[in-house]
């Protein structure tokens, strides 16, 4: 069997699979007991940094779990800090710029040039796991949207109403713009880096794009991410995006992506009609799930499976990442079941079919 008929990669293209392939967001992180031996050892960045440890840490639920594809370990706010700008990861707060995105003249500072070179090292990390996957799954590469890692930049750390970052649009719509095609640049470079290094798929995580209203949205987030997917596209290899907290999926199609992926607050069968055949459907469990009984766990990742139905195309996976205190079991139970369980749609496919 040829790699690209790998599960996965067939679902993005809406072929015919035995069962729905499963993978998890974040799911190489602090829930792993493995993951948190080396954390113990190293700083946040400082894994991100070193290839080996990347790529360690990358594997760890390829060797645990029963999924379907492997994520780099990374975090999308390397692009960023390879633009220059310093940054450092508290415990206890996450993500904190030493000094934020103010003024036009610190838009001029950012620099993008050879910044590819400056991200040698995750480049690196993708080589690395592919040897020590040993082509059992396929490697998922990602990046933050401009979007996303603007409200970071310009905010200086995560927020709760991202007030610096939405008055910046509305007063200085200009120099958001000009941030904003920066970024658009740098990620498409960065993601053919990760392509041409290993990466079988790519994810564009627009994590903030629920906080925008709706023309906001086409505006300052819809518009580069469909100049990144078109810089990308003749690389061949599957995009997924995913934008949190959004409503019309229709627009996530207009990008040109393969796979939409699905925030656990919408019922994935609503987008499957929305949005017709035209693209491949990721997600949507709720990972707070993963905090309850068996019983319940089944019971929520069979309702989405039933809410897909039959077509193919669907990638089973939550609809935001895992969190830190899951219960390793309890993801255990999830990729089993969904593995099992998805076969009777997929029999029901092929039946379909072959009648």
């Amino acid at each position: 069997m040829s790699y690209k008929d790998h599960i996965l990669l067939k679902a993005c293209r809406r072929e015919e699979t035995e069962r729905t392939p499963i993978w998890i967001m974040r799911q190489a992180g602090r829930y792993l007991p493995e993951y948190r031996a080396v954390r113990e050892k190293f700083d946040f960045m400082t894994m991100c940094h070193t290839p080996e440890l990347a790529a360690e840490v990358t594997v760890q639920p390829i060797n645990r779990f029963a999924l379907d594809a492997a994520i780099i370990f990374s975090d999308i706010l390397v692009v960023p800090e390879a633009m220059g700008m310093k940054l450092t990861v508290i415990e206890s707060q996450g993500p904190v710029f030493d000094e934020r995105i103010s003024s036009p003249e610190s838009i001029d500072r950012l620099n993008t040039e050879a910044i590819t070179d400056r991200l040698k090292y995750v480049y690196d990390a993708i080589k690395m796991t592919k040897e020590r996957l040993e082509n059992k799954v396929p490697l998922i590469g990602f990046a933050g949207s401009p979007w996303t890692l603007a409200a970071y930049m310009v905010e200086g750390k995560g927020s709760k109403n991202f007030e610096k970052i939405k008055s910046f649009i509305y007063n200085n719509p200009s120099d958001a713009n000009k941030l904003l095609e920066k970024l658009a640049n740098a990620v498409s470079a960065y993601l053919i880096g990760k392509i041409d290094a290993g990466c079988d798929a790519i994810q564009i995580f627009d994590t903030w794009a629920g906080i925008l209203s709706p023309w906001d949205f086409d505006e300052f987030s819809l518009k580069y991410i469909k100049q990144i997917v078109n810089n990308i596209k003749h690389k061949n290899v599957p995009v997924i995006v995913f934008a949190k907290g959004i409503n019309n999926y229709k627009k996530i199609v207009q990008t040109g992506c393969d796979v939409v992926g699905v925030d656990w607050t919408n019922d994935i069968g609503h987008v499957k009609k929305e949005i017709g055949s035209a693209k491949a459907l990721q997600g949507n469990l709720d990972p707070v799930v993963l905090f309850s009984n068996t019983e319940k766990i089944k019971k929520e990742a069979a309702r989405i499976l039933e809410s897909y139905g039959t077509a193919s195309g669907h990638i089973f996976n939550l609809g935001h990442g895992i969190l830190p205190n899951t219960p390793v079991e309890n993801v255990e139970t999830l990729v089993e079941f969904v593995r099992s369980k998805s076969q009777e749609y997929h029999l029901i496919e092929h039946k379909n079919v072959t009648v």
